[in-house]
């Protein structure tokens, strides 16, 4: 009786510690500002992103499903510059990530950690994201200078017409 008492003691746990393990945080907590903190390309330093490296990216996800992606510099005279990446949607259910309509990625390379962390991985570059609060206003900047990044079609036939002909 004793052994059958100390194994189901180990089995509890054992499924106690795999439990603490796999907590899953909700996929709502990814709706938000994100401002990337780390990022490394596979056999390469790490570059820590802020003010040291004058470097970073914004990426902002709507509770709707709306999605933005920007890279954020510091020039030497220490003015910001918004570089839009893109604009469109995204989607996370269940832990699967997929945005602009591109094919979901595999589990590992977004993933959750925490309300405000998520680590990811692009080719093979691995990053780390913290989520931010930021002022309304620099949040509707970014997102509309991603919204605006292209021009719409009529000015963009203009523009060949006028510049490229």
């Amino acid at each position: 009786m004793k052994k059958m008492m100390l194994m189901m003691t180990a089995m509890l746990m054992c499924a106690i510690g795999m439990n603490a393990q796999t907590t899953k945080i909700a996929d709502k907590e990814l709706v938000g500002a994100w401002i990337m903190e780390s990022m490394q390309f596979e056999g390469e330093k790490k570059v820590v992103c802020g003010k040291e490296s004058g470097y970073s990216q914004f990426k902002f996800y709507g509770a709707d499903g709306e999605y933005a992606c920007a890279e954020i510099c510091l020039t030497k005279e220490g003015k910001v510059v918004v570089m839009p990446h893109e604009y469109g949607t995204y989607t996370f259910k269940n832990g699967v990530y997929s945005e602009m309509g591109r094919p979901a990625v595999k589990p590992d390379e977004m993933v959750l950690v925490d309300k405000t962390t998520f680590k990811g991985k692009w080719m093979n570059r691995h990053d780390v994201w913290k989520k931010k609060v930021l002022p309304d206003k620099v949040v509707k900047y970014i997102v509309n200078c991603c919204k605006f990044r292209e021009a719409p079609a009529d000015i963009q036939q203009l523009i060949k017409q006028n510049m490229f002909m």
